[in-house]
């Protein structure tokens, strides 16, 4: 981040205006699994000067729509702080044949204030607790998928990939790494089209979560996962196009469809 300084200087010297920068991403989204469409969805974003907001909802489709039909939506909204995202509320619905469930995080530059999941599940004495202090310096799910490059440099230079998230979604709270794999090109039906970043993702699980859970083994392993970023216009955001995770029962990919982004007019600041 950076700092202010000078100030001494500001009777002196009139303040200048300043730039705020700003786009907006209309995406959609399909899922298929060993190249068998299972899922769309689509995901809004917009980034102002001071605050932003991103929703997304999907459901699932063709053959697996037949057998375990369900859909979900989630929303974040939160501050611009010197271009870092700052999340203050998260929420995620999820609906199957089955049960309904309906998830809502409130947090303060980083940390979890508050946090709900409806109706309420059950106690399990083999889930690994969640601390107060591991619910400090945190990301919501939906604002640590959007990649922010401090700086003025190459947007997708090598360095941008290699980062982390610490992330609470409500119920667990885990790690997520990003090294830098390759570049690429990708190219929507409709929209994006021009360089793209390929990062390795690789997910810890630190607590709220049950240890002998297969599927938590199977990610804390994994080595193949990836994930490719594309640039949101007027940001220095990267944002998901596609999503590569090696499964069981063959690939599972998330690939953008759509990628509309637009950046925002430029916005001068008041000075007085």
């Amino acid at each position: 981040m950076l700092a202010i300084f000078g100030a001494g200087l500001l009777p002196v010297v009139a303040p200048a205006p300043s730039f705020g920068q700003g786009g907006r991403l209309d995406a959609k989204y399909e899922a298929t699994l060993a190249g068998i469409p299972v899922g769309k969805g689509a995901w809004t974003i917009d980034i102002g000067d001071d605050q932003y907001s991103a929703s997304a909802y999907g459901g699932t489709s063709g053959l697996l729509k037949t057998f375990a039909g369900g859909s979900g939506t989630g929303a974040a909204v939160g501050r611009v702080v010197n271009g870092a995202l700052v999340a203050t509320n998260y929420v995620a619905s999820t609906t199957t044949s089955k049960k309904s469930e309906s998830i809502h995080i409130t947090l303060a530059n980083g940390t979890v204030k508050e946090f709900g999941i409806d109706p309420q599940p059950p106690v399990d004495a083999d889930r690994i607790p969640v601390t107060d202090a591991q619910k400090r310096g945190v990301f919501d799910p939906m604002t640590a998928t959007m990649l922010r490059v401090p700086g003025t440099g190459d947007l997708m230079a090598p360095d941008s990939c290699r980062t982390g998230a610490a992330i609470f979604d409500g119920r667990m709270r885990y790690e997520l790494k990003l090294d830098f794999k390759r570049m690429t090109t990708v190219k929507a039906d409709k929209g994006y089209s021009g360089p793209a970043m390929v990062c390795a993702i690789y997910f810890s699980p630190v607590a709220g979560y049950i240890p002998d859970r297969p599927v938590i083994k199977y990610l804390s392993a994994q080595r193949n996962m990836e994930i490719t970023f594309a640039p949101l216009a007027g940001t220095r955001i990267l944002v998901p196009f596609r999503m590569v995770i090696p499964t069981p029962l063959g690939t599972a990919m998330l690939e953008a469809t759509e990628f509309m982004t637009q950046a925002a007019p430029p916005h001068v600041a008041k000075t007085q």
